[in-house]
Parts: structure tokens; sequence; C-alpha cells
């Protein structure tokens, strides 16, 4: 995998997972089964770059609606912080909760992060463009917020 904000192609199959969703249900990757669904792990709601690759993907939402593609975003969060940041910044899309780590750790974005000298595990921001056949066809690791959002749907594009 590249650095960064960059892509890498993969063949691999999505690993299944089933997490609380902010519509109240156990959410699935099964449940989307026949359709492109992208997922984007973030470390928390409400932290300035989060709230801003969520909003990034909320002002695309109707793009990838025609696109016929789901957007989820996963984070440790607990479903109470997600209700509240999906009002606050009127998210369309379904939040999970991961608050074991557990999907994030099958998806390998649970590891081991610095900051001002001080390690702790937490997300490395990643998304993933999953296929309707349930393999991941792109995948974008330690990403960088700027035009990341408009590079998921130029994937998503070329899919066609």
């Amino acid at each position: 995998m590249k650095k960064g904000s960059e892509t890498a192609v993969t063949k691999r199959k999505a690993p299944a997972f089933s997490l609380p969703a902010s519509n109240g249900e156990k959410v699935s990757l099964a449940d989307y089964k026949g359709r492109k669904v992208v997922i984007y792990f973030y470390p928390q709601d409400n932290t300035p770059t989060c709230t801003q690759q969520s909003c990034d993907f909320r002002d695309y939402n109707g793009k990838f609606a025609e696109l016929g593609v789901e957007v989820i975003g996963i984070s440790p969060d607990e479903l109470k912080s997600h209700d509240k940041f999906i009002a606050k910044y009127e998210l369309p899309f379904l939040l999970l909760s991961d608050t074991n780590h557990k999907v994030a750790e099958k998806y390998g974005v649970w590891a081991l992060k610095k900051l001002y000298g001080r390690e702790y595990m937490g997300i490395i921001r990643s998304t993933f463009l999953i296929n309707e056949k349930g393999y991941i066809v792109k995948e974008w690791s330690k990403v960088k917020i700027k035009n990341h959002v408009q590079s998921v749907l130029d994937a998503v594009m070329e899919m066609k």
C-alpha cells in the first residue's frame, strides 16, 4: 500500500461484519450484496478532520447515489455520539459503531499511531471501495482529506 491518500488496487474479498448502526439496526456487509459500497473508517466524531471527511462524503452523497453506491462510515464511537454527529452535520448515510475495533482490525486499519511523541492504538483513516460481488477493488490508507472524496468518486466512475 502506498502512503498518503494514494490508492492500491486490490481484488480481495471484503471482510464480513455486522455492527450496530445509526438507524438502530444491525448492519452487515452482506446487506449490500449486489451493490457497490464505499466504507470509510475515521477516528472520532466531531473532530475537525473527521468532520470535514464526513461532510465531504455528505456533499458528494447524491453523486454516489446516482451511481448506485452506498456510503457507510465506521468509527469506534458509541451510537449516541453518532446520532449527535449526524444531526449536527445532516449526514445522509449510516454510521456504524465499532467500539471494540474488531471490524477495524479485520480491515487492517486499527494500528499503532504516534502523536506528539505519544504512542497509542487507533484508527488509520482509510477508505475501501467494494464491488457488487463483495470484493475490495480499491483502498486508500492514511487518507489526506483534500480531494479524497473526488478521488473515490473517480474510482467508482472507472468501474462502469
